[in-house]
Order: C-alpha cells, then structure tokens, then sequence
C-alpha cells in the first residue's frame, strides 16, 4: 500500500507532502491543475519513462520519495531480496532528477538503478486509464492474466518442467548427432591411428628412460676399449706382474740386506693391495658398461617411433598413452554410438509427450477459465450500461513454449452482430473505460492485493447512472486494498473513503500545484464544484449532499 508521497520541485510542484490510506481514495481538480504531475511524479520515482523535462523551473534538482507498506509475503520482498537490498515493513523509494537530467535513486537509503526501481514497480502499482498499455491493454500480458484468473499455476509448472526437460532431450540428442557425424568423417583415421598407439604402446616416462639408457651404453661404447686396455695395463701381465716380481727379488735379497730393504718391502706390499683394489674397480666398471649391440639398436629404434608418432600428432611424448586413450574412446563412441542415439531417441519421444500431456492440460484450463472470466465480465458489464456488449476471451494455437502453446487476446463486440476485435481497437473511450473497469472487478480476487491501483479518469465519457455504477465498482476493489482515482466524475468522487482537491495557485509571476486534503464540508462544495462548474448553486449543494449521503 502507498502510505505517502513526497514531492519536492517537480514542474509547478515546489512542495507537496501526501498520506494516502487504505481504501478508493480519489483526487479531483479543474483541468490543468496538475492532477498529472502527482502521477508523472509518482512514475518518475517508480523509475518508469516519462516526461524528459521534470525539475521545476529555477530549481536544481526535483526529488520524489515514496512510502510504502508491504504486507508479509508481498511480491516486492523477493525483488529486493534478489537485488541484495534491505527487507523490512516499509519500502522507501527516493529519487532525484537534476536540472542537467542525471537521475539517481534509493531503496531504503541504499543506490538502486531505474531497472531495479522498475522491477519493484511491478509489484506496487498498477496504472490503468484509456490509454494504458501497461495492462490489460495489450495483448501480450492477456494470457498472464487469464492464467492469474484461473489459478493455474501448479500447472504452468508442470508445463514449464516439461519444456526444460524437452530442450534439454533435444539438446542432448543434437549433441550426440553433431559428435557421431563428426567421429564418422575421420573414422579411417581414428581406426588407423588407434592400431599404431596400440601397437607401440607408449608409457609415461618411457621416453625420457629410453633416451638414457641410449646415451649411457653410446657412452660405454667409446670408453670401454680405454677401460680395457687400463685393466691388462693393472694386471698380471702388466703392473701387478711387475710388482710382484720385484717383491719376489727384494725378498730373496732381503736376509743380506741387514735391515735395509724393510721399508721398501712394506711400502711395496701396501702398493700392491691398492693396486689390487684399483684392479677389482675397473673390472667392475667393465662389467657394467658390458652391453648388447642389439639392446641399444632396439632402444634407439623405440625412441625413433615414440618421438616420430609424438611428432606427427602433435603431442608430447609423455601424453602419447593418454592421447591413445581420447582417441580409443571416440572410437569406441562411434561403435556404439548407434545404440546411443536410440536411447536418446526415445528420451526425446518420451519427452515430447510429456510436454504434449502438461501444454493440453494448460489448454483445458485456460478454456474453461475463460468461460468463466466472459461470464463475470458479462455479469459486471450490465450495471455499466452495456448489457448489449460482449466480451470473449479468445485462446488459439501458438507456438510451443514454456508455459503452453496457447495465445489468449480478449476481444469486445460493442453491440449484437457487430463484429468482434480488439479491446483498444473496437471500444469507444468511455465504453473501453467500463470494459477495463469490469475486467478488472472480474480479476479482483484473483489480483494481487498488495498493489495499489491507480485509475486516470477512467470514467471519462460517462456520467450519471453508469458513473456511479462505475463509482461503486471502483469502491469494491479499494475493499480491503488501496485504489486510487483521478476522476471528473462527482458520482465516482463522492463514493471515496478519501478525498483530495488539487489546486493551482498564481502568485506574482509563479504558478504552483498542490493537493489539499477534504473534510466533509469541504467535499461537498468540491462535489458541488464537479456537479455545477463554476458558479455552485444551492441545488448543486443539495445534489452533492445526496450524493454523499447515498
């Protein structure tokens, strides 16, 4: 509910302060008086389009703030959950337009953008009037309201589930198509590729192994006739000979050497063990670097075909196993990629009839619905003096979607055997006016109430009888929600739980609008005002009491 509306300098408003209440509140005024600027200003901070030039004349900035009251569960609580704003019982919305045009907004004194003002909007206020083309005026939202209308909304789920789950089925099934074509057209590759992986069978690592095992038995190739000729150099036949031969000598001549040759003996015996060491040593190394010429040949050969086929697929050769893998699987896939799109097939089939069974259903609905919506219209289209028109609700085959394949318009026939077409195409501004007016009663209990409903003389063309008709209607949905109403109408004006004048005043050289609020006596000479024009006689007074009174 909108509790109050604060306007600071826009147009020929410099300042105005509004508390609305629950209920039809209503606002009259002479042409001109600036009845419009309350609502371009109420649009401006709901961040809807309008008027490109808003800030009042010799002002800086025009500022707009906007009180409202939201009820536990109300639809504006999701939005500004889902845009990371503050929650609570009041929704403040603020808005200021500078005389260079920036526009700048707040929701509940945190930064908001005009979307995230709109969105909100959506939830708070519906403006309807003789050329509203927010709502029931346009086509494109009939089935959403019919669909309000019938309650259907466990259905429309059913439906929307059943149309993912139908996409995601043909997607699949498009995926696995668009893969098997694609693994068909280089089947001979894939099947030649795979048997020369298979056949070398490549190994993480081997690579690198293979290249070191080569280097080290080339390495032994060179340095082992070096090695060789070192340990006969250190053998029997060389050093080791040489030596003991010379222990043996020295030792036979030792016993008349008187002592001299100790020394050199034990030197000579400790060389000889160190020889001997250095001997076991190369004979070690020798036996390590033994290898067969084959071994290396085959070594290298491997290494070739691993660095060749690495090459020629453009891979490491450590990704070799793991490429032979990737490519084993497609092949694979396409061996059983026919028995797949069987499957998927069928998945899709199964699918369709799913969505086929929840968008027929929706069909149902949505017809016996409208039978019932054209009869409350018909219902609330007598009191309104147009008992001779018809209104249908009209449902046609469209494409499949979402929620259904149906497209809803309602169509008006204004009187018997004329033809049928569109509500703002067939009616008359007054006659639109009672068909929007007994639509939107129809929809009441179905609507929204914690959206303040806002009617721009929607009662113009009409007076008298069908204006209190339309009064009353209006009165019936203020019950237990807020509607507001700019109305000519004192018939409509004297059915409101509240009443405001709006006024324009011209001192010196500026002109300034404002809205006073109306007590009993007041709205009587304001009726008496509405029912007369300018000179209020005592029979327009007397007229305006009963009005009142009634």
């Amino acid at each position: 509910m909108l509790r109050a509306l604060e306007i600071r300098d826009m147009l020929i408003i410099d300042r105005l302060d509004l508390s609305f209440q629950p209920g039809l509140n209503v606002l009259t005024g002479e042409t001109g008086a600036g009845k419009s600027i309350l609502l371009d200003s109420l649009g401006f901070v709901l961040g809807w389009r309008g008027r490109a030039e808003l800030v009042r004349s010799g002002a800086e900035q025009g500022e707009v703030t906007a009180v409202f009251d939201l009820a536990p569960g109300h639809a504006a609580r999701e939005v500004l959950d889902e845009a990371g704003l503050p929650v609570s019982d009041e929704l403040i919305l603020r808005r200021v337009n500078t005389a260079d045009g920036r526009k700048t907004g707040w929701i509940n004194d945190r930064r908001a953008s005009g979307e995230v003002l709109r969105r909100l909007s959506e939830t708070l206020v519906e403006l309807h009037g003789q050329h509203d083309d927010r709502g029931l005026l346009n086509p494109s939202g009939h089935r959403a309201i019919l669909d309000t209308f019938a309650g259907i909304d466990p259905a429309i789920d059913t439906a929307r589930a059943a149309w993912a789950a139908r996409r995601a089925a043909r997607k699949r099934l498009a995926e696995a198509q668009a893969a098997l074509d694609a693994v068909r057209a280089e089947e001979d590759f894939l099947r030649h590729a795979v048997a020369e992986l298979d056949k070398l069978s490549p190994e993480p690592g081997e690579e690198a192994e293979l290249d070191k095992r080569r280097r080290g038995m080339q390495a032994a190739e060179r340095i082992r006739d070096d090695i060789a000729r070192a340990s006969e150099a250190l053998g029997y036949d060389g050093a080791e000979g040489a030596m003991a031969g010379a222990l043996r000598w020295l030792e036979g001549a030792a016993d008349k050497a008187e002592g001299r040759l100790d020394a050199a003996m034990a030197a000579l015996a400790r060389a000889m063990a160190e020889l001997d060491e250095a001997s076991r040593e190369v004979a070690d190394c020798l036996d390590a670097l033994e290898f067969n010429p084959h071994e290396l040949e085959a070594a290298e050969e491997r290494l070739f075909a691993i660095r060749g086929l690495a090459r020629k697929h453009q891979v490491a050769p450590d990704e070799l196993a793991e490429f032979a893998a990737t490519l084993s699987g497609r092949l694979q896939a396409l061996d059983r990629g026919a028995d797949e799109l069987s499957a998927l097939t069928a998945a899709v089939a199964e699918s369709d009839a799913a969505y086929d069974a929840a968008a027929a259903a929706l069909t149902e609905a949505r017809r016996a619905a409208a039978g019932r919506l054209d009869t409350a219209v018909a219902a609330e289209l007598a009191p309104l003096k147009m008992e001779r028109a018809v209104f249908r609700t009209e449902i046609a085959t469209a494409d499949p979607g979402p929620e259904g394949r149906d497209s809803v318009a309602f169509t008006v026939a204004t009187n018997p055997g004329a033809p049928a077409g569109a509500l703002n195409k067939i009616a008359s501004g007054g006659e639109l006016s009672r068909f929007l007016l007994a639509l939107k009663v129809s929809l009441a209990e179905e609507r929204n109430l914690g959206v303040t409903m806002i009617f721009d003389e929607i009662d113009r063309g009409v007076g008298g009888a069908t204006a209190a008709a339309v009064g009353r209607r209006l009165r019936s949905l203020a019950s237990g929600g807020q509607v507001l109403v700019v109305t000519h109408s004192p018939q409509v004006a004297a059915l409101g739980a509240h009443h405001w004048r709006v006024e324009k005043r011209v001192e010196g050289e500026m002109t300034t609008s404002t809205v006073v609020p109306l007590d009993p006596a007041s709205r009587e000479g304001e009726i008496a005002r509405m029912l007369a024009g300018d000179i209020v006689t005592d029979e327009a007074r007397a007229a305006a009491r009963a009005l009142l009174e009634g």
